[in-house]
């Protein structure tokens, strides 16, 4: 793709939009060719306590009225996807189960809460199948007879406790390899295997996975053939700004070359897993924080052209309603959410720049 003839047919590049870091109120133009976030991935606790020191104290003081609060909060958004990362973290479990024994939280059953919240507001949930046990062992998760003989339980009885809800949209399968060359057989027994089991579950369930490594992948014949043999709805790529493994504004020629694959094999919509964070210190190993606007805005317009929605990862910690009745993250998480906001009113014509 020609980025810069793109560009100059939408009008503004988003650096021209944005004076400053902080304040371009008055500077926004609609441009109809950038699509605006429709889903966050949505937590109980982040699963690196170093990243989720902001938000992690919070939810565990989370009130089922405070998790109600807070998916109505991210459905004034216009978001209408929330796709949960776990059920289970590491041996303990964040609703009750006959399992494992239950996290420590207020709430009693966040799950729960927040599916009921999103029966009530419209919000499409992709339900975790996982992590049962410890998620850094990736391998093992994936591969392991026991923990997979143990994620099916759990799936059995999430489905039986929670199935009836109406925002319960299908499944997403939280454990990743990167797909560096090409997707692994790993990934593909092991995606095809939860699906299996999710259907059998749930029929007529939409299901989820988030590969990353994307702008590592060798999007040739083989990929295609890969991707025929893999069992899954919707794939949201990370588009890995955020861990700073790709710049702001490079991305698009990736999903560009995705889009073109996912067309010859006829399988799995694309979406995308846009990071609107940065990191407080070193990569990995500090806390995530809110990014700029303008680098996000980028992001968006970047790849807008190639995916049927963006989802972000995340809305929790990183993007907060100012005077919110459930709080939880870094003080620029309102910032943010503001900044948003006033963007998504210009592109909605509610505000007229």
């Amino acid at each position: 793709m020609d980025r810069r003839k793109f560009l100059q047919l939408c009008g503004l590049t988003s650096a021209s939009l944005l004076a400053g870091n902080n304040t371009f109120a008055g500077e926004i133009r609609r441009n109809p060719n950038i699509k605006p976030i429709m889903g966050s991935w949505f937590e109980f606790k982040h699963h690196n306590d170093s990243e989720g020191k902001y938000w992690n104290p919070a939810l565990t003081k989370f009130t089922e009225a405070q998790w109600r609060a807070k998916i109505k909060e991210i459905s004034e958004t216009g978001m209408q996807y929330l796709v949960l990362m776990s059920v289970a973290e590491n041996g303990k479990t964040f609703y009750p189960s006959t399992l494992q024994s239950r996290y420590d939280y207020e709430c009693a059953d966040p799950l729960e809460a927040v599916l009921s919240a999103a029966d009530e507001y419209g919000i499409k949930f992709f339900v975790s199948n996982d992590f049962w046990s410890d998620y850094r062992n990736v391998d093992k998760m994936m591969t392991d007879k026991d923990i997979s003989i143990l994620r099916e339980k759990g799936m059995e009885e999430v489905a039986e406790k929670y199935s009836h809800h109406k925002s319960f949209y299908g499944w997403y399968y939280p454990n990743e390899t990167g797909l560096y060359n090409t997707i692994d057989e790993t990934t593909i027994n092991y995606v095809n295997k939860c699906s299996k089991k999710a259907r059998e579950l749930t029929p007529g369930c939409v299901n989820l996975i988030a590969p990353y490594g994307t702008k590592s992948i060798r999007l040739d014949d083989k990929y295609v053939r890969q991707l025929e043999r893999l069992d899954i709805d919707i794939m949201a790529y990370q588009d890995e700004i955020g861990v700073k493994k790709t710049k702001a504004g490079t991305a698009g020629k990736y999903y560009e070359a995705l889009y073109k694959v996912h067309a010859k094999a006829g399988r799995a919509r694309l979406w995308a897993d846009l990071e609107v964070f940065e990191f407080e210190g070193e990569v990995y190993d500090s806390a995530l924080i809110p990014a700029r606007f303008n680098r996000i805005l980028t992001q968006l317009e970047d790849i807008s052209p190639f995916v049927e929605n963006i989802l972000i990862y995340q809305y929790m910690g990183l993007m907060s309603k100012p005077g919110s009745v459930a709080p939880a993250g870094h003080k620029d998480a309102e910032r943010l959410y503001k900044e948003y906001m006033d963007w998504l009113k210009v592109q909605q014509g509610l505000t007229i720049k």
